[in-house]
């Protein structure tokens, strides 16, 4: 069963920055792509970031510049580096894995809170 475990979100102010890990339970290069989503209340979720087995990065426009993606193979996990935070960046933020083998699997964390104050 494939596990993925978010932390680091909590309660920044304006300007601030955070960093969010997501663990995998097993090899990440197992996996297609690896990447961040985020739902604020009342909106649909929307893709944050992602990055590929070979570093391929694709970032939304709104988050271009200030979050950073990567990954680091050997300890199974998945960052999301962001910096000069507003406060719509407020949402949950949760951790996404797909792979395919004839069909695409997806997968998620639980989630995790970030919430940015004027």
């Amino acid at each position: 069963q494939v596990q993925l475990v978010e932390s680091g979100g909590g309660l920044v102010q304006a300007g601030g920055s955070l960093t969010l890990s997501c663990v995998v339970s097993g090899s990440i290069s197992s996996f297609n792509a690896m990447g961040w989503y985020r739902q604020a209340p009342g909106k649909q979720r929307e893709l944050v970031a992602t990055i590929t087995t070979v570093g391929n990065t694709n970032d939304a426009d709104s988050v271009k510049g200030r979050f950073t993606i990567s990954r680091n193979n050997a300890r199974n996990t998945v960052y999301l580096q962001m910096n000069s935070l507003k406060p719509e960046d407020t949402a949950v933020y949760y951790c996404h894995a797909k792979r395919v083998v004839y069909t695409t699997t997806n997968y998620w964390g639980q989630g995790t809170q970030v919430t940015v104050s004027s």
